[in-house]
C-alpha cells in the first residue's frame, strides 16, 4: 500500500533545487544577459503551460545566445499560439488508451503508468502539455484499483513509470509502488522514463540508487536528450551511477526545428551519448501537438538525417527515427 504522505524528514538536495526552478520567463532572460532581447509571448499559454527550468539546466546555456538549443527547449515562444490543423490536444490517443486509472495500454506485453503530472522542466513540445493528470493519478486513492489490473493481465510483463516525470516523486513513494509491483509474478521489467538525470543530475542520490539496486525487477531507465550540450560532467557522473546500480540507459530525443535538425548535431548527440555508455534509441518525429508546430520537421527532411548520419557513424549509434501513431501496434519506424 502506498502511503499519501512521506515521514517529516530533511529536504534532499534534489528536492531543494526542484523547489527552487526558475518560473519567470524574464528572470530567465536576465540570467543569460538576454533581457534586451525580450522574445514576445502569450501571456495566456504561459499561464496554463508555465516556464519550469532548473538551474543546472540553465547553466549549461550560452550567454547571450538567444538561439541556444536549450533555452529554445523551454522558453515560451509567440509562435505557441499558431493553431495549425492536425495539431491537437491529444496528438497521441493516450484518452483512449486509459484502461484503468493512469494506466494506459498502447502495446501488447506493455502498460504505462501516468505516476504524476509534475515535471522538473517543461519542454514547449511536451506531447502531454494538455493532458489532465487530475483524472488519471493512480497515486490519488486509486492505486489498489491500478494495482489489480496489473495483476489481472498475465500478459504484462513490462510496467513503464512515466508522466509528468516519475522521478519527481520522493523514494519512499517509488519504493513502495515498486515494492508492490514486485510481488507480481509476470512482471519482469520496470522501465523508467525521466529527463530528470539530464535536467536535474542531484536527483541521482544514494536513496535513489539504493531501492533501484535491490529490485528484482529488470531496470531500464529511458533518459530524454536532444543535444550533445545537455550532458556534462555532472550528467555524465549521474548516469554512471545509475548504469553501476544496473540499470539499461537508453535515451529518446525529439526532432526540433533549430534545436538538432542537422547531420551535425545528431552525430555530436550519439557520440555523446556513446561516450557516457547510453544507446541512441529513439529518434522521435514530433508528436502533432498544439502549440508546438513551430518545432516540427518534415518526415522527409528526417529520413534524409537519418541516412547522412548512417554514412558517419556505425549502426550501433543510429537511433531509429520512429512516429507514434494511435492505434498502431508499436511505434512505427520511418526510418
Amino acid at each position: 500500500m502506498i502511503p499519501q504522505t512521506d515521514p517529516i524528514n530533511t529536504k534532499q538536495a534534489w528536492q531543494i533545487a526542484l523547489a527552487n526552478v526558475i518560473k519567470d520567463p524574464v528572470e530567465l532572460l536576465s540570467q543569460l544577459g538576454l533581457s534586451d532581447k525580450l522574445i514576445a509571448i502569450d501571456t495566456d499559454l504561459v499561464k496554463n503551460f508555465p516556464l519550469r527550468v532548473p538551474q543546472n539546466y540553465i547553466n549549461k546555456m550560452r550567454y547571450g545566445d538567444a538561439n541556444d538549443p536549450l533555452l529554445r527547449q523551454v522558453f515560451p515562444l509567440i509562435d505557441e499560439s499558431l493553431q495549425l490543423d492536425g495539431f491537437v490536444r491529444d496528438p497521441v490517443g493516450d484518452n483512449l488508451a486509459i484502461t484503468s486509472p493512469g494506466v494506459l495500454q498502447k502495446y501488447r506485453g506493455r502498460a504505462l503508468l501516468v505516476t504524476t503530472g509534475a515535471c522538473a522542466i517543461h519542454c514547449r513540445y511536451c506531447f502531454r502539455r494538455h493532458f489532465s493528470y487530475t483524472d488519471s493519478n493512480p497515486l490519488a486513492g486509486q492505486w489498489q484499483q491500478t494495482l489489480q489490473s496489473l495483476k489481472d493481465d498475465t500478459s504484462i510483463n513490462e510496467v513503464i513509470l512515466s508522466g509528468g516525470d516519475p522521478l519527481v516523486l520522493s523514494d519512499t513513494k517509488l519504493q513502495n509502488m515498486v515494492s508492490d509491483l514486485e510481488q507480481i509474478p509476470h512482471i519482469k521489467r520496470l522501465r523508467i522514463h525521466s529527463r530528470l538525470p539530464i535536467v536535474l543530475p542531484e536527483r541521482v542520490d544514494q536513496h535513489l540508487l539504493n531501492w533501484i539496486n535491490t529490485s528484482r525487477l529488470t531496470m531500464v531507465m529511458v533518459v530524454h536528450a536532444n543535444h550533445a550540450n545537455e550532458i556534462n560532467d555532472e550528467v555524465t557522473e549521474a548516469l554512471n551511477k545509475l548504469r553501476e546500480a544496473g540499470c539499461q540507459l537508453l535515451n529518446q530525443a525529439v526532432l526540433l526545428k533549430g534545436i538538432n535538425d542537422s547531420a551535425e548535431h545528431l552525430i555530436r548527440l550519439s557520440e555523446r551519448l556513446n561516450d557516457v555508455s547510453v544507446m541512441p534509441y529513439y529518434l522521435h518525429l514530433l508528436d502533432p501537438v498544439a502549440g508546438a508546430s513551430h518545432f516540427d520537421v518534415a518526415d522527409d527532411t528526417g529520413i534524409k538525417l537519418i541516412e547522412q548520419i548512417r554514412k558517419e557513424l556505425p549502426g550501433y549509434l543510429v537511433p531509429r527515427l520512429v512516429r507514434e501513431q494511435q492505434g498502431e501496434a508499436s511505434k512505427t519506424v520511418i526510418a
